[in-house]
């Protein structure tokens, strides 16, 4: 069996969400599993009666329960909301070890580092432990070097004309 890649989207551009969110749906209509964990994104995708049509093929997760920015938030709702991440951490950790999907999208989890949620190490750590099988694809906009290093495939996007 071939090693499936780790894929990161990243930049200033749109589209990266949209384009993680196309992988999972690629994979789902070829008969495969996908999960998709959201962070630093508000309200995020509104799991409309369709997306609940696609489980359990395909799960979104939020994690997170603020309908806020992030960095708008004050002491005590931003370290309710970095345990919440944590455990959104946490919930990929699990859905790696037990291999239940053959894509896990981690939207913005970039972003997550970026803020200092959570160190360059403990990201690379998480990417370490995927599965041969499992296809990882991690978005957000500020790409490390050291993530960089540990990915199969990186596509920057920028907007060209908006």
């Amino acid at each position: 069996m071939d090693r499936e890649p780790t894929v990161i989207y990243s930049g200033t551009g749109q589209g990266k969400s949209s384009a993680a969110l196309g992988l999972a749906l690629q994979c789902v209509c070829n008969g495969g599993h996908a999960v998709i964990i959201q962070f630093l994104k508000g309200k995020g995708i509104d799991i409309s009666e369709y997306a609940r049509k696609l489980e359990p093929e395909l799960k979104i997760f939020r994690f997170e329960r603020s309908p806020g920015e992030f960095s708008e938030l004050s002491g005590d709702k931003r370290d309710e909301e970095i345990q919440n991440i944590k455990n959104g951490l946490g919930y990929a950790r699990k859905v790696m070890s037990t291999g239940e999907c053959d894509v896990l999208v981690l939207d913005e989890v970039l972003g997550v580092l970026d803020m200092g949620v959570i160190t360059s190490s403990e990201l690379e750590a998480l990417i370490d432990m995927k599965p041969d099988r499992t296809k990882l694809v991690l978005t957000g906009t500020v790409l490390t070097d050291e993530i960089a290093a540990k990915a199969d495939n990186i596509t920057m996007l920028s907007n060209v004309k908006f």
